[in-house]
C-alpha cells in the first residue's frame, strides 16, 4: 500500500464522514488498530528473550534531535535520524528505554531558495495541536510543568510526549509564558548559534531531562547519550547521589559506570566548547553541591591539548562515561586518535578505551512499499522479522531481473512526479520566479541515469566536488545516448555562510541553460523527500573529505532500496563497500577525488547502466542493485546496531561489577 504524504488534519468534515460510512475502510483501519495494539501490549521482544535477567529499570536515552517523521521537524540532519531509527529499533526488540529530548516549535531550518541562490530560512511556527504530540498532564489536569533546577533567574519546561512504538520520547518545550522571552526561546530551533543561549539549551536538556524523569517519578539504571549536547545530564546524576551522602568520587564512579556516550563527528567544530567565564556564570552555585571545587569541577572538562580552551562537552562525556563509542569501525579509529590525551597513560593507540558501534538504519522505515511488496513476494513470509540475518538476503538473487528493475524504474518516475509537483505548487501558490522552477528540477528526464546528492551544506561534505572540471562534467551529462543528471538537495546551517555560498554555486549550475537542466537543487530537503530520493535516485554519490565522515547513513538507505552508492572510502563504506555492490575511491585531495569520480562514470558506471538487453534490462547493473542489498539489509540495519548496543555496553552498565 502507498505511504500517504496528506495529514488526516487536512482533509474536510465531509470527506471523513464519507471515510467513516464505508464498512471496508472502517474494517481495515478497526483491524490495523486491533493489531497495532495487541501487538504493542503483548509482544515483550528480544530483549527479553536475550538478557538473563531482563525486569530493568529503563534505560535514559538523551538526543538533542530526533528524526522520526516529516510531521516532527525536531531534527537536522544524519544524528537525529540515527536516534529516531535507534527508538524505532528498540521498540522493535523490546528494549527497555525511554528517550529526552526537545520540542523545537520553530524546527531546525525550512529552505526556501532566492533567485539569486541564496538560502533563506522561512519561519513557521509547530501547530502543536496539529502535530502528533500529546501534552503530558500533571494532577490538577494541566500541563506538566517542571523547573530546572539550580538555575536563576528560573527556567520551565513545559512536556510533551510522543510514543514511538513501545518508546516513549519526553520533549521539553521552554516556549511558555511562564518564562520570560530570552529564556521562552531556549528551545525555539535546533542548535542556536549564540554561544550563551547554546549552553542555556544544554543546561536544560542535559539537568533539565533529568529533573523531569524525576518529576514523572521514572527511575532509570542507566544513560545514555547520544552525542555530548546533553552531558549535563551526567552530573545531575552525580548531584543526586551526593545529595544521599556519597562523596562526589564515590558518587561519579556510581554514574561513570553505568553510562555510554555516543560520539557521533571527528570534525573539531561539531563539539561544543565553552568559555570557563560563562560556565561560572551558570555554574557557580552548582560546584559546591557536588562536593568539590571550581577547578576539580572544570578540570572534567578541559583537553590536555587545548587547557584554555574552555569546557569541552565531548572531553567530559568521555571521562565520565565508561563506556564509549564511535558510530563505524573507521570513525572509532579517528575517534581514539582524536581524544588519546586523555589518556595519557595508555602507550598504544588500540588499546585507548574507546570503541565502536557501526550505525545501522531502520528497515521497516526505509524500505520502499513498493520494493517490500517485492520481497514479500520472493523472500518469504517471514523476511522483515529475520531480516538482520544475512540469510534471508540470499534469496534476492531469486528476484527476476525485470521485475527488480521495472520497480525500480516506477521509483524513479514516482520521484520525479514528486519534484515537478512541488515546483508546480510553488509556481502556482507562491509566484516564485521561473528560475527557481528550472533550478528546482522541472526539466529533469526519467531517461537519464540519475545521480542523488543530499546532505547537510557543510564544506566538508565536498558538495560542489562534481563541479571540479566543468567541460568534462558537461561531456557527462550531454553524452546524446548516455545522458546523465544530477539531483542535490540539502541545507546550509543558518550561520554558517560557507555552506550557503557553496550551494548558491550549485544552484548556479542549476538555473544554468549551459547545463541543459540536468542539474536540479530540490529545497527543503527533509525526511519526507529523502525518502523519495534514496528510493528514486540510480546512484548515490557521496564524497566528503576524508576522514571526516563519522559513518553516514543515507547510503545504507539508498543501498536497502537497490540504489548503490559511489563513494569515497570513509565512513560505512570501508565496512560495506565489497568490490560488486556499488563503487569506491580514495581521498587523496580535491584533484584526485574528482578526477576518480569522472573516471568511474565514464568507464564503468555510464556504460553498463546503458548496457540493456533485448528487452530493455541492464542485467549486469542489476546485478550490482541485487549486491547492493544484500550487503546492507542485514549488516548495516538498526536490529544489528542496537542488538550490539545491548551485548557490548548495556548488559555491563546494567550488572556493574
Amino acid at each position: 500500500m502507498e505511504k500517504t504524504d496528506f495529514p488526516l488534519a487536512e482533509k474536510s468534515d465531509k470527506t471523513l464522514a464519507s471515510a467513516a460510512r464505508e464498512q471496508e475502510y472502517v474494517y481495515r483501519v478497526e483491524t490495523v488498530l486491533e493489531w497495532f495494539h495487541r501487538e504493542m501490549d503483548t509482544k515483550k521482544g528480544w530483549f527479553h528473550e536475550a538478557i538473563p535477567d531482563p525486569e530493568y529499570l529503563p534505560v535514559a536515552y538523551f538526543s538533542a534531535e530526533y528524526g522520526l517523521h516529516h510531521s516532527l521537524p525536531f531534527y537536522a540532519g544524519g544524528l537525529g535520524f540515527l536516534a529516531g531509527d535507534y527508538l524505532k529499533e528498540c521498540s522493535d526488540l523490546g528494549v527497555p528505554l525511554i528517550a529526552v529530548g526537545f520540542m523545537y516549535p520553530e524546527g531546525y531550518l525550512r529552505q526556501r531558495m532566492r533567485a539569486d541562490g541564496w538560502q533563506d530560512h522561512i519561519d513557521e511556527a509547530l501547530d502543536r495541536n496539529a502535530a502528533p504530540i500529546a501534552a503530558v498532564m500533571d494532577e490538577k489536569g494541566g500541563q506538566l510543568v517542571v523547573r530546572v533546577p539550580f538555575i536563576d533567574p528560573p527556567i520551565y519546561v513545559a512536556l510533551w510526549k510522543v510514543m514511538v512504538g513501545r518508546i516513549p520520547l519526553y520533549l521539553l518545550d521552554t516556549d511558555i509564558p511562564v518564562n520570560d522571552p530570552w529564556n521562552r526561546i531556549i528551545s525555539a530551533r535546533l542548535y542556536i548559534g549564540d554561544l550563551e543561549q547554546r549552553l542555556r539549551q544544554e543546561i536544560v536538556l542535559g539537568i533539565g531531562g533529568r529533573e523531569v524523569l524525576q518529576a514523572l517519578g521514572i527511575r532509570h539504571s542507566m544513560l545514555h547519550l547520544n552525542e555530548g549536547h546533553p552531558a549535563f545530564a551526567i552530573m545531575e546524576r552525580i548531584r543526586d547521589r551526593v545529595a544521599e551522602g556519597l562523596s562526589f568520587d564515590e558518587a561519579a564512579e556510581q554514574v561513570r559506570t553505568t553510562t555510554v556516550f555516543t560520539t557521533h563527528t571527528p570534525v573539531p567544530a561539531g563539539h561544543d566548547i565553552f568559555p570557563f567565564s560563562l560556565m561560572d556564570k551558570y555554574f557557580s552555585g552548582y560546584y559546591r553541591l557536588l562536593g568539590i571545587d571550581r577547578d576539580a569541577f572544570l578540570k572534567i572538562g578541559v583537553t590536555p591539548e587545548q587547557p584554555a580552551a574552555g569546557f569541552n562537552m565531548t572531553a567530559f562525556a568521555l571521562r565520565m562515561s565508561a563506556h564509549r563509542n564511535g558510530v563505524s569501525k573507521r570513525h572509532g579509529e579517528v575517534a581514539r586518535h582524536m581524544w588519546r590525551s586523555l589518556w595519557p597513560a595508555v602507550p598504544e593507540e588500540k588499546q585507548i578505551p574507546l570503541d565502536h558501534v557501526t550505525n545501522g538504519i531502520h528497515v521497516p522505515t526505509w524500505i520502499e512499499p513498493k520494493m517490500e511488496l517485492l520481497f514479500n513476494r520472493y523472500l518469504g513470509p517471514f523476511w522483515l522479522s529475520e531480516h538482520d540475518n544475512q540469510v534471508t538476503w540470499g534469496l534476492i538473487d531469486d528476484i527476476p531481473d525485470r521485475e527488480l528493475w521495472e520497480a525500480h524504474y516506477w521509483l524513479k518516475i514516482k520521484l520525479l512526479n514528486f519534484i515537478r509537483s512541488q515546483m508546480n505548487r510553488r509556481w502556482m501558490e507562491d509566484k516564485v520566479n521561473p528560475v527557481n522552477v528550472i533550478a528546482g528540477g522541472a526539466l529533469l528526464d526519467p531517461t537519464a541515469l540519475t545521480i542523488g546528492f543530499a546532505r547537510r551544506f557543510a564544506s566538508y561534505k565536498r558538495a560542489s566536488l562534481i563541479f571540479h572540471d566543468l567541460d568534462r562534467l558537461k561531456k557527462i551529462l550531454h553524452n546524446r545516448w548516455k545522458p546523465v543528471q544530477i539531483i542535490f538537495a540539502g541545507k546550509a546551517h543558518p550561520a554558517d555562510d560557507e555552506g550557503k555560498r557553496i550551494l548558491q554555486r550549485i544552484f548556479a549550475f542549476a538555473s544554468d541553460p549551459a547545463m541543459g537542466g540536468k542539474i536540479a537543487f530540490v529545497e527543503n530537503y527533509d525526511e519526507m523527500l529523502a525518502q523519495y530520493m534514496v528510493h528514486g535516485v540510480d546512484v548515490w554519490l557521496n564524497n566528503p573529505q576524508p576522514p571526516l565522515e563519522a559513518s553516514g547513513t543515507s547510503g545504507m538507505k539508498s543501498s536497502l532500496n537497490g540504489v548503490p552508492q559511489l563513494s569515497i572510502l570513509d565512513g560505512w563504506w570501508i565496512e560495506g563497500f565489497n568490490q560488486k555492490n556499488g563503487w569506491a575511491f580514495e581521498g587523496k585531495g580535491d584533484d584526485s577525488d574528482a578526477e576518480a569520480i569522472y573516471k568511474i562514470l565514464e568507464e564503468e558506471i555510464v556504460p553498463l547502466y546503458y548496457r540493456p538487453d533485448e528487452n530493455g534490462v541492464p542485467r549486469e547493473w542489476v546485478r550490482v542493485m541485487k549486491a547492493a542489498v544484500k550487503s546492507t539489509a542485514a549488516a548495516f540495519s538498526a536490529r544489528r546496531m542496537a542488538k550490539e548496543y545491548v551485548l557490548k555496553f548495556y548488559q555491563k552498565a546494567l550488572n556493574p561489577a
